[in-house]
């Protein structure tokens, strides 16, 4: 069953940010996630604030996701974000249809 990571990301250092955003997307292809989103147009409708990124990535299974969250590829990745964003980042398996 596929799983999906949800992230809503508030940058504070734009610069900083890019580095991440540079190095992140080569885990997310080795553990065979697909971006389905990315930052593009949203609207709160309930809840919280909108943030200023939304970010849905696509993996084939909850293993795989949960495996490139805590792979070595993305952790490095994730050392660029800390200082630069504030993130909020859940992994949620999928349904089957």
């Amino acid at each position: 069953m596929k799983a999906y990571w949800i992230a809503h990301v508030d940058v504070t250092d734009p610069t900083q940010y890019s580095e991440y955003t540079r190095r992140a997307p080569a885990a997310f292809a080795q553990y065979g996630g697909k971006l389905l989103a990315r930052g593009g147009r949203s609207q709160a409708m309930e809840g919280r604030a909108t943030p200023q990124r939304s970010v849905v990535i696509e993996f084939t299974s909850y293993e795989q996701a949960l495996a490139c969250y805590h792979s070595p590829e993305y952790q490095e990745a994730c050392r660029y974000r800390e200082s630069a964003a504030r993130a909020e980042v859940i992994i949620v398996e999928g349904v089957e249809v």
